[in-house]
C-alpha cells in the first residue's frame, strides 16, 4: 500500500508542472514585402496560468534550425486564448522555400505543436 500512495503522490508532483502543457502553433499567415523581408501573424494557443507558467516567444526557424527570428512575449495571455501576434522584417535567405514556426514557453521551452510554412518566391 505505500508503494502504490508513494506512486501516486510522484505521478501527481510530476505532472503540476506540465498542467498548462506545451505553447502549440496553430496557424501563420505569411507576407512578403517589397524589400524582401517577410511579415509573420501567428496564432499560439497555451493554456497560460500566470507569469510562472506562460508563452513567452515564437521563433522563425530555417529548416536546418537556424534562428531567422523570433518575437518576445513579453506576458502571460491568461483571458486572450488563442491570440495572435506578428513579427515583421524577417530576412529569409533566397534559396529557402519554407520556414518553420516553434513557440515557446517558461517552463517547458520547446515541445509544442510546430508549422512549416511555405513561402512565396
Amino acid at each position: 500500500m505505500k508503494h502504490v500512495v508513494a506512486l501516486i503522490t510522484a505521478l501527481t508532483l510530476l505532472s503540476f508542472p506540465v498542467f498548462a502543457g506545451e505553447a502549440d502553433i496553430l496557424s501563420v499567415d505569411v507576407q512578403k514585402g517589397i524589400d524582401n523581408t517577410y511579415r509573420f501573424s501567428v496564432t499560439v494557443k497555451h493554456t497560460d496560468t500566470g507569469w510562472d507558467h506562460y508563452a513567452n516567444a515564437f521563433d522563425v526557424i530555417s529548416p536546418d534550425g537556424r534562428i531567422l527570428g523570433t518575437r518576445k512575449l513579453l506576458h502571460p495571455h491568461v483571458n486572450e486564448q488563442p491570440f495572435i501576434r506578428s513579427l515583421s522584417g524577417v530576412r529569409i535567405p533566397a534559396d529557402l522555400t519554407s520556414v518553420i514556426i516553434r513557440a515557446h514557453d517558461s517552463v517547458h521551452g520547446f515541445g509544442g505543436k510546430e508549422i512549416a510554412v511555405p513561402l512565396k518566391p
